[in-house]
């Protein structure tokens, strides 16, 4: 099963994915940043495979059994104009299952998610990537 994360800005969310994932056991991940900055926190986190750009991103949506990300990933021009009406319309359009996380920035927010933390957000998504693979064997 092959986990694509995808991360703007800063690559922080990124970043806690991969780190919570690979403590889980899930390591066929593919780390896209949309810049270099996201890219490198992704690294810094234990990404093996790791790109940067909109190719990148348009190239392994379609092979990706999972996408993960800022919910921003799913909106074009979105995380300050990094994320390309390429990218978005890739991802979106992917037969991966998205697990978004739903912070509450470009232009878009998501109900019932007020007073939640982005580090709770992120274990949230984790758990629930983690459940996909364990439906699926890839974890036990």
């Amino acid at each position: 099963m092959q986990v694509l994360i995808i991360d703007g800005q800063g690559g922080k969310i990124g970043r806690g994915l991969i780190e919570g994932l690979l403590g889980a056991g899930l390591d066929d991940i593919i780390a896209v940043g949309t810049n270099y900055a996201a890219t490198a926190a992704m690294m810094k986190a234990g990404a093996k495979l790791c790109a940067t750009g909109e190719n990148p991103v348009v190239v392994n949506a379609v092979n990706a059994d999972i996408i993960a990300g800022p919910i921003g990933i799913i909106a074009a021009n979105s995380l300050l104009g990094e994320v390309t009406p390429k990218m978005a319309a890739a991802v979106s359009e992917s037969g991966a299952q998205k697990i978004l996380v739903p912070i509450n920035k470009c232009s878009l927010t998501v109900a019932g998610t007020q007073g939640a933390s982005l580090t709770e957000l992120t274990q949230q998504a984790i758990q629930i990537i983690c459940a996909y693979a364990r439906q699926t064997g890839e974890l036990s």
